[in-house]
């Protein structure tokens, strides 16, 4: 099944909510390839990065967040291990990994205690290559306003430090490695 084929099989096509994430999904996959095109010493596989860059949201439809027009009943910071559970059912676990790992910089399980996050207790990192460079294209994107309009290094930067300077520091060498 491809990406595509996925997410019509849990979002009613041209809804809303289908609409949001394909859209924002396609800017962090477009962004995804042109860091691989431009950084071939990364040796990313642009394959996996196009699929996964595309599903790497898969799971917002299960969360309450009425502003990108999901309706379900979980905390939105959920939605990331929600996705994973969903692929792994698929028999997409490379792909549930990129899920479970893109919020944020990733979460270590220090962050999840400390902030008493509602997910699983476990370190979710971005740890390949791939798993990194959707990580952060994703940083650029969001689902809500202008969807395929990229946010400034700036307003990023400013976004991430509220969550701590060791998640800005790993933004900020993703930018000196990607860009």
């Amino acid at each position: 099944m491809d990406p595509q084929q996925i997410i019509d099989k849990y979002y009613r096509p041209d809804s809303p909510v289908w609409t949001i994430l394909t859209e924002h999904s396609r800017a962090v996959r477009d962004m995804a390839l042109e860091i691989c095109q431009n950084h071939p010493e990364l040796n990313a596989d642009e394959i996996f990065i196009s699929e996964a860059s595309m599903l790497h949201d898969i799971g917002i439809f299960l969360t309450d967040a009425p502003g990108i027009q999901c309706k379900g009943n979980m905390p939105y910071i959920c939605h990331g291990y929600l996705g994973r559970e969903l692929l792994e059912k698929e028999g997409y676990q490379k792909h549930a990994l990129v899920c479970e790992r893109h919020t944020g910089t990733g979460l270590t399980i220090a962050n999840i205690k400390s902030q008493g996050l509602p997910i699983p207790l476990r370190e979710m990192m971005p740890l390949s290559i791939e798993e990194q460079i959707i990580c952060f294209a994703d940083k650029f994107y969001s689902k809500s306003g202008e969807l395929s309009k990229a946010k400034s290094i700036d307003k990023i930067r400013k976004s991430i430090l509220k969550h701590g300077k060791a998640q800005l520091a790993r933004f900020d060498n993703w930018c000196e490695l990607f860009l």
